[in-house]
C-alpha cells in the first residue's frame, strides 16, 4: 500500500513540479526523501499562491464596490466565509485521501501535501477567475 502512495506521490509531485519554472526541490526527485521535500515545497508554493489570489480577489472587490460600502461589506463577508469553509473542506478531504497511510509516516505526509497542493491550485484558479474584467 505504501508503494502505491509513493508512486502516486511521485507522479503528482512530478506534474506539479513541471508547472514550476524556477529551480526547486522537485527538479530531480529520485528517492523518498526528495519526494517528501518536493511535496512540502509544492504545498508551500500552492498555499502562497492561494493566499495571493484570495488577497487579489479582495482587492478587486474593493475596487469594484468602493462606492457602495454596504455591497463591499456583503461581498467581503461572503468571500471570507466561503474561504474559511473551503479550507475546512480541503483539509477534511485531504485527511480522507491520505487515510490509508499511517498518520505521521512519510507516505501520509506526502499524500497530505500533494492533496493540499492540488486542491489549493484548483481553488487559486477559481479565485483568480472571479471579478476579472
Amino acid at each position: 500500500m505504501k508503494s502505491i502512495f509513493l508512486a502516486l506521490a511521485l507522479i503528482a509531485t512530478g506534474v506539479h513540479a513541471a508547472e514550476e519554472s524556477d529551480d526547486n526541490p522537485c527538479d530531480k526527485v529520485e528517492n523518498e526523501v526528495q519526494t517528501l521535500e518536493c511535496s512540502a515545497f509544492s504545498r508551500t508554493t500552492a498555499e502562497q499562491l492561494l493566499k495571493d489570489n484570495y488577497q487579489g480577489l479582495n482587492e478587486r472587490m474593493q475596487t469594484a464596490y468602493s462606492k457602495n460600502p454596504a455591497q463591499l461589506a456583503d461581498i467581503t463577508g461572503k468571500l471570507k466565509a466561503a474561504q474559511q469553509q473551503w479550507l475546512k473542506t480541503r483539509d477534511a478531504d485531504c485527511a480522507v485521501e491520505a487515510f490509508p497511510a499511517t498518520t505521521g509516516s512519510k507516505a501520509f505526509t506526502i499524500a497530505q501535501n500533494d492533496c493540499v497542493a492540488r486542491m489549493s491550485d484548483e481553488r487559486s484558479e477559481f479565485l483568480e477567475s472571479i471579478g476579472q474584467e
